[in-house]
């Protein structure tokens, strides 16, 4: 089969042919019709992260779309969204013709939207749908900003807010095509994005038509500070992730008079039946037109450009390789 192989850590994948993945017991084989490059596989293969040093050669991919084309509990034909642990565990990833997939990383999806979108909302869509419901307990009426609104998360937080009923979505954006893709996305307003903490908290209650209720943070950093301070009485900030930067300042007295919660969350906590519950339920909003993520199908011949625009962080839209 053509897959995309990363032949040592921290390297460009190159396209070439690999084995046939050959399932053992409680796997299933899976004809890849798209896969997203994320950070998150970037990550994997660069040697450096917690995960420890993948053995290589390998494919990568974390997650993927496709058909089942031989399996033990699903019928053959079934379209299925799939994760694997391709550079976190030994083992092949989505980025290929054929995959291997544990039984219990498949999820059946019947919603009608096309494989790239489905495959471009995935574990972006998982992580915003499960930040806004479990984590921080999102009730109808509320207000929620989004920080890094033009992301995949982002974008994602931002319609699954408002199919939850939020009464107003901000974005906070570092560059016009990211507030862009956060205003397609549904935001009522777009916050430019600063490094001055009090000039960033100033523009976001002009923004914002009363206290905040909720936070989605994927950035951190000052980003962060600034959101926490118009947080009103109860609000609760839940990051899940530091490209702003690893730290940010909190004060004592606005957590304690305010009640408020911070708190951390990682698609890693979540059990199986979590996720596919979170994949089945983002696809069904997306199947009704209620959230997108804004992404670009490319041969997998493109890997290379692809997975270098994702390491420097110019992947935007994202990019859905369809092999």
């Amino acid at each position: 089969m053509r897959a995309a192989i990363l032949t040592e850590p921290d390297s460009t994948p190159i396209v070439g042919e690999y084995p046939d993945p050959i399932p053992g017991p409680g796997r299933s084989l899976v004809r890849v019709t798209a896969a997203p490059i994320a950070a998150l596989d970037v990550l994997c293969g660069s040697g450096t992260s917690y995960f420890g040093r993948p053995a290589t050669p390998y494919i990568p991919g974390v997650q993927g779309v496709g058909r089942i084309k031989l399996s033990g509990v699903l019928p053959a034909g079934q379209r299925v969204w799939f994760a694997t642990s391709a550079g976190m565990a030994p083992g092949d990833g989505s980025l290929a013709e054929l995959c291997s997939v544990a039984d219990d990383d498949l999820v059946p999806v019947d919603a009608g939207i096309d494989d790239a979108v489905l495959a471009a909302l995935g574990l972006s869509a998982v992580a915003a749908w499960m930040c806004l419901t479990w984590r921080a307990g999102l009730r109808p009426g509320e207000r929620v900003v989004v920080l890094g609104g033009g992301g995949a998360v982002g974008q994602s937080a931002i319609g699954a807010a408002q199919a939850l009923g939020a009464s107003q979505v901000v974005a906070v954006c570092r560059s016009e095509p990211a507030a862009a893709r956060a205003r397609d996305a549904g935001a009522s307003v777009v916050v430019p994005h600063v490094d001055d903490v009090a000039a960033l908290a100033a523009a976001l209650r002009e923004a914002i038509a009363g206290p905040v209720d909720v936070v989605i943070d994927p950035v951190f950093g000052a980003a962060a500070t600034a959101a926490l301070q118009v947080l009103g009485v109860g609000g609760r900030l839940v990051n899940l992730g530091g490209s702003a930067g690893d730290t940010a300042t909190f004060s004592s007295s606005a957590l304690r008079s305010r009640s408020l919660s911070v708190l951390g969350y990682t698609n890693n906590s979540l059990s199986v039946a979590q996720r596919a519950e979170a994949i089945t339920a983002v696809a069904a909003l997306a199947g009704a037109g209620e959230l997108r993520v804004a992404h670009v199908a490319q041969p997998l011949d493109l890997v290379a450009d692809a997975w270098v625009a994702t390491q420097t962080g110019r992947a935007a839209p994202r990019p859905v390789l369809v092999p």
